[in-house]
């Protein structure tokens, strides 16, 4: 059974949620990239604003837009994935801990440190009593996620999924994570990322949420043809092949490729060898110099190839090399930290 996309909403560190396509590009100089935060109170009573950590507030505001744009007052499933969770409320309840002496601890915190805060807080601010689930599943969380709203559709389980994504950065994550040597030490220029060939990238954050349907409907998107993950590929030039020859297609019938480069010579040597082989002939285009490196930055990818198919071009600022012809058919490919890779595969109507 094909799957269809119906409708989309990200929160990034660009100008994306308000249907802006990367017409305004912001840039940064740093090692670390915030999202843009809308106003919430369009979305989220504001009683209840004060009480939602950052994290919480993204996830909200991205799904009930997301939901608005397709028309759609009660998903049939919410899926969702998340690496880290709510790591602002776990900080949070964890200091309380330590200078509390482990006494006389407030609840909140603790109540909304879990990974599945935000798809239960998007359900009982929906009244939604369908399917919840939260993946987290480290690097693939997302796709996880998209694997299950898939194979809801499939079995009949549901009419139309919410699936999403949501990640924060806060100050102790990116510190521990910058000494593990996942990001820059140096600020760089977000939009000259690819030109820095040294070790670590720049971190990200965000919350894309999009709604799956099994049917083609008015204003629907794009074709979710398949989404598959990879834990430490031995070949991926020969899974991304069978990946597209179990669709009948090939490397030359795909019009853009989206890869996951960071800036890392580490990371990217995979991309360079693929740019060399595969992807040769291919036109190649980049999104993490615009959010960022996360667990789920794949969220963004996905928003991209469906806004690409929707405006029918790329914006100049994601394409690294080539023209992309008039795109159909889009292949994102992605990897976090080497271990896990994700190919998936979009199509226009």
């Amino acid at each position: 059974m094909k799957v269809y996309i119906r409708s989309t909403a990200c929160i990034s560190p660009q100008k994306t949620f308000n249907d802006d396509f990367l017409t305004d590009i912001i840039e940064y100089k740093g090692t670390r990239l915030s999202a843009i935060e809308p106003d919430y109170k369009a979305f989220i009573d504001p009683k209840q604003i004060r009480r939602m950590s950052h994290v919480i507030k993204m996830g909200v505001a991205a799904s009930k837009k997301c939901i608005q744009d397709a028309g759609v007052e009660m998903p049939g499933a919410i899926v969702t994935g998340t690496a880290f969770g709510c790591m602002e409320d776990t900080i949070t309840f964890l200091t309380r801990i330590v200078e509390e002496q482990e006494e006389m601890l407030p609840p909140t915190a603790f109540i909304q440190s879990t990974h599945n805060t935000v798809a239960a807080q998007i359900a009982l601010m929906l009244q939604c009593h369908n399917y919840n689930l939260t993946y987290v599943h480290k690097g693939i969380s997302f796709e996880s996620a998209l694997i299950d709203g898939t194979m809801l559709l499939n079995e009949g389980e549901a009419e139309d999924v919410l699936v999403g994504a949501t990640e924060e950065m806060v100050d102790t994550s990116f510190k521990v994570l910058t000494r593990l040597g996942l990001y820059k030490r140096h600020p760089v220029l977000n939009l000259d990322l690819f030109k820095e060939k040294s070790k670590g990238t720049i971190g990200g954050e965000g919350a894309a949420f999009f709604l799956l349907e099994d049917r083609i409907s008015r204003g629907t998107l794009a074709e979710l043809i398949t989404v598959k993950v990879l834990y430490k590929p031995v070949d991926i030039e020969d899974s991304i092949e069978k990946l597209l020859g179990g669709n009948g297609l090939s490397i030359a019938d795909i019009d853009l490729v989206i890869t996951g480069r960071n800036g890392d010579i580490r990371n990217d040597e995979i991309y360079d060898v693929l740019e060399k082989t595969l992807f040769k002939d291919s036109a190649l285009a980049n999104y993490k110099h615009l959010c960022g490196e996360y667990p789920v930055s794949s969220s963004f990818a996905l928003w991209l190839a469906v806004n690409i198919l929707k405006h029918k071009t790329a914006p100049p600022v994601v394409m690294e090399r080539g023209a992309a012809r008039l795109p159909e058919k889009l292949l994102i490919y992605n990897h976090y930290q080497q271990k896990y890779h994700s190919l998936m595969l979009v199509s226009a109507l």
